[in-house]
């Protein structure tokens, strides 16, 4: 139902997926992949990513058509009419069975809880585990229960407890609830000031969130509270609040009633409820299985940009629990308090969203990656390749949030890859919390859009203490592999050093404008399509440091608004384009996609469109000549021989569908 004039005053435009073309349809929300526990999920295939993109006439003030730009539209005439998807994480993504063991949840465990008060203090069944500190070597967690597993001076092991006495017992974890229990424990590092010394949180080097619960006391009657640009409700089927950006939980409760009832009476008429607009407000509803998500923005992005952050949300809380996890809880109780399981992790999602208003990233759905010497890049990829270890899948060396090389296991991604979001996801999860600065982390987490019903096992590292810019990230899907991915740790960080390499790494800054050598150019975002073998590589772009006149945070956010309007303009569903010259009040942009590429760029005011066009001929140029520095051409792979877990073998024996994770491979 939609009224004649949304955009009129003091109307509201209530979009459902009604069979109107006018209304928003309900093919554009994929539904979620589940992987129950007893059967191999149905292979998922991504769309294409050069579907057929129609040109449509561009009629806004300040913008024209792409027939105005003849330089230009001889380069379109060229090439085929292809467009890129409206937003990656809306397409499926692959669901691989193969590459790691479903987890075996006990759901009884965790729902005995619901027996006791609610309770958001992060009881989850099980004590956090012991933290070694750093600087003694002693428990800094006296009164836990959990096993400590020191490794030396400067190392710490967020390992959930282990019965060497019961393997059956080791291998009947619940894997969300050790999750849980390190993310607590990391929350006490922080609090008792461990592994922070001489550095900051890796947020805090782009401008990142404010300190923790600094948003969770204000009140939501106030005027600030109704301020802020963009807020964030994730809540269950039941009514029953998970999380809220701003304000506690408990006193947004009603609010959240509210918005429960009108997805059930939208739902009571076979249809769902998609987007809500007034005046300065657009409200967008995503449901996720039994999880509902709510984002109340006046930013002026567009709906299926809102979706696409609500969608990155639902993905960082599955990451911590896994889908088929969420799922089976709820299914067994319908009003169980999903925040038992993420207590601890709110500052998780509170840093995902502050990123996702200040990181182009999540705009282009592509990875930044340093701008670094082919030859050192190169080096730092053979150090990889060579500290293996069975069932390790992933190895990633970042900085400062973004990549610098990733090395891969080729049977895992013979038959998928991994997205950027899946990435951007790793990257939060590591920026978001200083107590990674304390020494190793061995942790679950799940990769949604890869498998969203299974686990990975990660270590973390960072190879610079005290800086902390340069991290190490190994993926395995062995649960018991910390000792033998802690020595490829070590492996690496002995031929790095041999090399000087972290030396290296910490000249590699980020690269000015001024370098490319065009006039009048401000700023520019430029993300190719023509790599080689393209459907299995990481999507990336490249994009200069935002200098003078986009110094400080105001005028960064202004610039992104912009962008994101460009952006939400090519990708129309209705009426994409091709080329975009929009002349702004400070500045003059213009987007182009192409099949090979996508291009942002941003101008002084009085820049010309002949000029312009000039520009981009030699920004492409300097773009194709730097191409080996800017971008990851050819990821490294390896091949390792897995070996089954404890678990994988257990889990082997009580199933009789085929086998999960590299068992299916041997």
């Amino acid at each position: 139902m939609e009224q004649d004039n949304p955009g009129s005053a003091n109307s509201e435009d209530v979009r459902t997926n009604e069979a109107s073309p006018v209304t928003c349809p309900a093919d554009t929300d994929p539904l979620p992949v589940t992987c129950p526990a007893d059967t191999d999920p149905p292979p998922v295939t991504c769309p294409a990513d050069t579907d057929p993109l129609p040109s449509g006439p561009q009629s806004s003030s300040g913008c024209e058509e792409q027939g105005d730009v003849p330089l230009l539209e001889n380069h379109i005439q060229s090439e085929e009419t292809q467009s890129r998807p409206e937003d990656e994480l809306e397409a499926g993504c692959p669901d691989v069975s193969t590459v790691t063991d479903c987890s075996t949840q006990r759901e009884d465990e965790i729902l005995e809880q619901d027996s006791a008060p609610d309770d958001v203090s992060g009881e989850t069944g099980q004590s956090a585990p012991d933290v070694v500190s750093g600087e003694t070597g002693q428990p800094a967690n006296p009164d836990g229960e959990g096993h400590t597993h020191p490794d030396g001076e400067g190392h710490t092991h967020l390992l959930p407890e282990r019965n060497s006495d019961s393997a059956s017992a080791e291998d009947g974890r619940d894997d969300s609830e050790e999750f849980v229990a390190a993310m607590l424990a990391r929350s006490k590092l922080e609090e008792q000031g461990l592994g922070t010394k001489g550095s900051s949180p890796p947020l805090a080097e782009t401008g990142g969130p404010p300190p923790p619960g600094a948003h969770r006391d204000e009140d939501v009657t106030g005027d600030a509270w109704r301020a802020h640009r963009k807020h964030v409700f994730v809540l269950s089927e039941a009514g029953k609040p998970i999380y809220s950006r701003y304000g506690s939980e408990e006193a947004l409760s009603s609010t959240m009633g509210v918005m429960m009832a009108l997805v059930s009476f939208v739902q009571s008429g076979d249809n769902n409820i998609r987007s809500v607009y007034s005046d300065q407000h657009t409200v967008v509803f995503m449901t996720q299985g039994p999880l509902v998500l709510v984002s109340v923005s006046s930013s002026g992005q567009s709906e299926q940009q809102l979706r696409v952050e609500l969608r990155y949300v639902h993905n960082q809380i599955v990451s911590m629990l896994t889908e088929a996890s969420i799922a089976r809880i709820f299914q067994t109780k319908k009003n169980y308090d999903l925040r038992r399981l993420l207590a601890g992790s709110e500052k998780i999602l509170d840093g995902l969203l502050d990123l996702l208003d200040s990181d182009p990233s999540f705009l282009l759905s592509a990875v930044h990656c340093v701008p670094l010497a082919s030859s050192l890049r190169d080096s730092l990829s053979q150090i990889l390749q060579k500290a293996i270890t069975p069932n390790l899948v992933f190895s990633i060396l970042i900085a400062r949030q973004q990549l610098i090389t990733i090395v891969q296991e080729k049977t895992v991604i013979e038959d998928a890859r991994l997205e950027p979001s899946d990435l951007h996801l790793l990257f939060n999860l590591i920026g978001a919390s200083s107590a990674f600065q304390a020494g190793e982390i061995w942790t679950p987490i799940c990769l949604p859009c890869f498998n969203p019903d299974c686990y990975f096992y990660a270590y973390i590292s960072y190879l610079d203490p005290p800086e902390c810019t340069v991290c190490l990230l190994l993926l395995s899907t062995d649960k018991e592999a910390f000792y033998a991915v802690a020595e490829c740790k070590r492996k690496i960080e002995e031929a790095m050093m041999a090399q000087n390499a972290l030396a290296a790494i910490a000249k590699a800054h980020s690269y000015s404008v001024s370098q490319v050598g065009v006039s009048d150019l401000r700023h520019f975002m430029y993300k190719p399509f023509d790599v080689p073998d393209n459907h299995r590589q990481l999507t990336q772009f490249t994009s200069p440091e935002m200098e003078s006149p986009y110094s400080s945070e105001e005028e960064r956010t202004r610039l992104l608004d912009l962008y994101r309007d460009l952006h939400s303009r090519i990708h129309s569903s209705s009426r994409p384009l091709k080329l975009i010259y929009h002349v702004a009040e400070r500045e003059t942009l213009l987007a182009w996609v192409t099949s090979k590429f996508e291009l942002y760029t941003c101008f002084s005011p009085l820049v010309t469109k002949a000029s312009a066009i000039n520009a981009i001929t030699k920004l492409l140029r300097w773009i194709k000549k730097e191409e080996e520095r800017l971008f990851i051409r050819y990821p490294p792979k390896y091949s390792t021989t897995p070996n089954p877990s404890r678990s994988s073998r257990k889990a082997a024996e009580q199933h009789d569908s085929t086998d999960n994770g590299f068992l299916s491979l041997l």
